[in-house]
């Protein structure tokens, strides 16, 4: 009998009603889809370091693990230290570039052969490696969403460069140029922004990274393994990351608190005379508030559903239309944005339920 009748006022008052799912929906779409680019490009990042197949990860004193902040402020003379240290086989010096011409991407310069030596030769898909100064290597997600192909002019850092080859994602960055050419062009020559270290076996990295610290003049550089390096990327090492998740979710209940609030209110207001005959016939009220809270609890359902599927939807047509961007809408967060959108939705409904409940039955019978 009360879910008919529920059913009958939402189906009565349906703009009202499509708003309020519209509102959740909303809500919802909005953490998952800011939670996901979040947490999307913090696990590109992790993955396709860890695609390099280096087992350290040495970088000056005061750099960040971030991908393009640290510049490149040292000497590669400091992979000579490196190679003389027992358990090392390679050393590949890289320049990390932060280009903002269009959008945010990170450039690497490499030392190819060395570079490659570190994980394996790149897994061409055309073309092949660089063949003059003013070559580029780019990845298919790069190439799929600038439409390049092997022998294309391509632009980056305010340079003209021909597309030498097109590689398998997931080895560092998603462009990679001669680091001496990259060197002269942000006037850097000889100096680097990080050292991958590869060794006769990861068991050891542990021993080389304390050598490495032991090393005159490298005592307060930052050495990793490869595993603790990647550890760090989560995001409480990222200034703002929470904080930034954190206004997003307050944001979005606050949303549906004032979208159900109103919606329950102004229902409440318009049933007076409804509720005034069902406290006639002798309704309790508890009946009226479950009533409330199941009106309410309908719609929020309905509308976590849609912000669901929307938030699904969007994440296959942003990585359609960017690939380069990746969202994650895992099932942890649609558990928490479902969590935060019935306790917004709850709270926006107790007032107008409780003095739903309030009313006395003759005042209601009398209103007009």
């Amino acid at each position: 009998m009360i879910n008919k009748m529920i059913f009958a006022n939402l189906v009565r008052r349906p703009v009202r009603s499509a708003i309020s799912i519209i509102a959740i929906a909303l809500e919802v779409a909005l953490i998952l889809l800011i939670a996901g680019l979040c947490y999307g490009i913090l696990n590109d990042d992790k993955a396709r370091t860890a695609g390099i197949g280096a087992d350290v990860i040495v970088q000056p004193p005061g750099s960040s693990f971030l991908a393009g902040i640290s510049g490149a402020p040292v000497s590669t003379k400091v992979a000579d230290i490196l190679r003389r240290l027992p358990h090392v086989t390679v050393v590949s010096p890289v320049i990390w570039q932060i280009s903002t011409a269009g959008s945010i991407e990170v450039i690497d310069g490499i030392d190819l052969q060395s570079f490659e030596a570190l994980g394996g030769p790149f897994q061409y898909l055309e073309g092949g490696p660089f063949k003059t100064p003013n070559d580029i290597l780019i990845d298919d997600y790069v190439a799929r969403q600038k439409h390049l192909k092997v022998g294309d002019p391509t632009e980056t850092l305010n340079h003209t460069f021909r597309v030498a080859g097109i590689v398998a994602s997931g080895r560092g960055a998603r462009k990679f140029l001669p680091i001496t050419t990259l060197q002269d062009l942000i006037g850097a020559k000889d100096k680097a922004s990080i050292f991958y270290v590869k060794l006769d076996n990861p068991a050891n990295a542990d021993a080389v990274v304390k050598e490495v610290r032991e090393q005159t003049g490298m005592e307060k550089y930052s050495v990793l393994s490869v595993h603790d390096y990647l550890s760090m990327m989560t995001p409480s090492h990222l200034p703002g990351f929470r904080p930034f998740i954190g206004v997003v979710i307050g944001v979005s209940m606050i949303i549906g608190f004032l979208v159900i609030f109103q919606s329950m209110y102004a229902a409440v207001m318009e049933r007076t005379r409804e509720i005034g005959i069902l406290k006639a016939m002798g309704a309790s009220k508890l009946y009226i508030v479950n009533a409330i809270l199941r009106e309410t609890g309908l719609l929020t359902l309905v509308g976590i559903v849609a912000g669901i599927l929307v938030s699904l939807a969007a994440s296959w047509a942003i990585r359609q239309r960017f690939p380069l961007v990746q969202v994650v809408v895992s099932g942890e967060w649609i558990a928490f944005a479902m969590l935060t959108a019935l306790i917004g939705a709850a709270g926006g409904a107790l007032y107008p339920a409780y003095k739903a409940a309030a009313k006395d039955p003759i005042e209601a019978l009398a209103y007009e």
